[in-house]
């Protein structure tokens, strides 16, 4: 953690990524990315020069195939451990992509859908930036859908 955190406040820093007051949404969706982000993310909001708050949004999809839905209670946990508000946004994209757009290659719909939902639930919580996790194959698999 202590590494990551290193290299985090640089890239912060290098690219003038936080300014006082900044209030940042994470996106959470429950994966080690975001997850290693909003904890990273509240031990810099502690320990910074730069006076930032953070907030926390987990989209939920719906259930799909009649199984239940995701149990997202481990996440609220953590927020509430980590003192960083909650937002749980229920939606209906399974829904859109998957019994009304009928998607053969949902993942690009899909994306779509969830980075404009996450920006609007930030913006409605005054949030004036995001935050999402992403690794190197993520970043490379960005790219290579930009193409």
């Amino acid at each position: 953690m202590r590494k990551l955190l290193s290299l985090m406040r640089k890239c912060i820093k290098d690219y003038r990524m936080l300014s006082p007051g900044d209030r940042v949404a994470v996106g959470v969706s429950g994966g080690k990315d975001s997850l290693a982000l909003l904890r990273l993310m509240a031990e810099l909001r502690d320990h910074s020069p730069i006076p930032f708050e953070l907030l926390a949004i987990t989209l939920d999809m719906g259930a799909a195939d009649g199984r239940p839905g995701m149990d997202f209670s481990p996440i609220e946990a953590l927020c509430r451990q980590l003192d960083v508000p909650y937002t749980l946004r229920k939606t209906q994209i399974r829904e859109i992509v998957f019994d009304i757009r009928k998607e053969a290659n949902p993942c690009a719909l899909c994306a779509k859908l969830r980075r404009g939902i996450l920006n609007e639930t930030a913006v409605e919580l005054g949030a004036n930036k995001v935050a999402l996790g992403h690794h190197y194959d993520d970043a490379i698999e960005t790219f290579a859908l930009s193409l």
